[in-house]
């Protein structure tokens, strides 16, 4: 029988030797006549004498320890009964070789989708022949293969535009993080300078001499002031509605006047209307009636200067009245003996009227200000001006909290999903839509109405191992180690657990969800694609699925 071919790594065992023997491969210290290759006679313990036939399919770690190879071989050598080889070898010309699952090999059964060139079934068992269709289906698979390719080229194009938008949200959060920390320090100087403000503003007041409540005049021309005051300026609010209405209604009648001057200008007199005839006498007899109700630009002007509110320019100046010592109580006017000393002695008194009374103020023994008085504007100001320097301050952390929780969130392997966080993809399956929001929430929306179900909100990354088949359109999970996405703590399930949801992902070139099931109640798995988990493989023309830990800057690639 002929020796059935291997790749380039184990061809070169199966060359007859001088002495015309065979070294079992994982068991150097055995050898066998070289007749005995591939003589549908399991010899070797590892199998590696059986590359051509299902002899040695039945070797597995589950297997039983083998009998020892025969008087030959002394009884203290270690026997490897590991399957050395990984299946039957088909060469498949014109196609991608592979390995075939050693029970398959002579089965009666033409394994086309591995050996395409039909050496599987060499031994005609059945009559069986399997003739090769590498050429077709070689042909068909660099086909789809170049579709594929073109694809993930293109995911991984994404893939770089995703990482330089990360690397861009990333410096831009850092530069957010600056900018409030110098935020925070200028806040925190002008809170201290509108503390210091207050301090002084509530300082001078406790100094001033408080000899009446002058903003509420308490003596009978203080009180009459203030109704005078309040008086004037309800007499002036009126005033500005009449004059309001009257503009109002006299844009109106200019209106009116002009419609029926034109309807006079515009009518036919040989037209026998009685009403348009009516109409066009009662203007005539309206436009020659003499009225005096008409104003000049001076009237107008005068209104409107007896409208403009008061000041110490136009009106009455209010605030000296309510500030004149006349207005104070009588009580007060006990204290204005100063008044009739010299201006030397005057100023000397009062400025020792001054000091004791701030010594009293000062030791409690009288109070800061009159209590019925409320506080000045001036105090009131700088109060603002301290709830305000506070606020920016409290918004200043606020910012560095959270750019700060941004900084340190996970966003993935190099922090690739930075760009994508909050990027939607929806899956239509049955009477549900599906939506998947990258690092926020998974939901079922019903087609026909209804309140949504949150299935989960993102809390943090994963890796799990698959093992599944990829569709001929590339899109599936591959084998190997895939990131994966925990959203959790979503809405409560009748009698069961929150909902929660893992979101496998693979390499794709558009960020898609493939398939939605729930294995379990109330517990979902989405398989996910997306460029943002694509690595090139060695030889830099293709792509392929891989994964990294959950975490910026530690790549860990397990390519397909």
């Amino acid at each position: 029988m002929d020796i059935i071919a291997h790749d380039g790594a184990v061809a070169k065992f199966f060359k007859p030797s001088s002495s015309s023997t065979f070294t079992c491969l994982s068991n150097p210290s055995i050898s066998i006549p070289f007749s005995r290759v591939n003589d549908d006679y399991c010899d070797c313990p590892d199998g590696s004498d059986e590359p051509g036939t299902s002899a040695c399919a039945y070797l597995s770690p589950l297997s039983p320890p083998q009998y020892h190879p025969g008087p030959g071989v002394p009884a203290s050598v270690a026997i490897n009964s590991s399957l050395a080889l990984p299946g039957f070898y088909c060469k498949n010309k014109g196609h991608v070789p592979s390995y075939l699952r050693f029970e398959s090999v002579n089965d009666g059964r033409c394994d086309y989708e591995v050996c395409c060139d039909g050496s599987d079934e060499f031994g005609g068992v059945g009559g069986i022949k399997c003739p090769g269709r590498c050429s077709e289906i070689g042909k068909e698979y660099r086909k789809q293969e170049d579709i594929r390719q073109k694809a993930l080229t293109a995911a991984l194009k994404r893939k770089k535009e995703l990482q330089g938008q990360a690397a861009v949200l990333r410096k831009e959060a850092e530069v957010a993080l600056s900018a409030a920390h110098a935020q925070v320090e200028a806040s925190k100087v002008k809170l201290n300078d509108a503390e210091t403000n207050l301090a002084d503003v509530e300082h001078r007041e406790k100094l001033r001499v408080v000899r009446g409540a002058v903003t509420g005049g308490s003596g009978k021309l203080g009180i009459l002031v203030n109704l005078a005051k309040e008086r004037v300026n309800e007499l002036r609010s009126s005033l500005q509605k009449t004059k309001a209405h009257r503009d109002s209604m006299s844009a109106r009648v200019i209106e009116l006047e002009g419609m029926l001057a034109r309807l006079k200008e515009d009518h036919n007199p040989n037209f026998n209307d009685a009403g348009v005839k009516a109409a066009v006498q009662g203007w005539e007899e309206y436009a020659a009636r003499d009225t005096n109700d008409h104003w000049s630009e001076a009237e107008d002007r005068d209104l409107e200067a007896i409208m403009a509110e008061d000041s110490d320019s136009s009106g009455i100046n209010w605030a000296e009245f309510q500030a004149d010592d006349s207005a104070e109580s009588d009580v007060a006017a006990l204290y204005s003996f100063t008044s009739y000393l010299p201006p030397g002695l005057q100023s000397w008194v009062d400025e020792k009227i001054v000091s004791f009374r701030h010594l009293l103020v000062e030791n409690g023994i009288l109070p800061a200000h009159n209590q019925d008085v409320g506080e000045s504007k001036a105090v009131q100001e700088a109060k603002k001006g301290v709830d305000t320097a506070q606020k920016d301050l409290s918004n200043a952390e606020k910012e560095i909290t959270k750019s700060q929780d941004d900084l340190n969130q996970d966003y993935g392997p190099d922090g690739i999903f930075r760009a994508l966080k909050d990027v939607c993809v929806l899956k239509e399956s049955g009477e549900y839509n599906y939506e998947l929001c990258f690092l926020g929430k998974t939901k079922q929306k019903p087609k026909k109405g209804g309140a949504d179900t949150t299935m989960g909100n993102f809390v943090g990354f994963d890796v799990e191992d698959v093992d599944e088949d990829v569709s001929a359109d590339g899109k599936g999970l591959g084998k190997g180690e895939r990131i994966v996405m925990k959203y959790e703590n979503g809405q409560h399930c009748w009698n069961g657990p929150n909902r929660s949801t893992r979101v496998i992902l693979a390499c794709a070139q558009h960020d898609e969800i493939w398939k939605v099931s729930e294995s379990e109640k109330c517990v979902y798995r989405m398989e996910v694609g997306t460029p943002a988990v694509c690595h090139a493989t060695r030889d830099g023309n293709k792509a392929s699925n891989g994964d990294t830990n959950a975490t910026e800057g530690e790549p860990k690639k397990d390519e397909l």
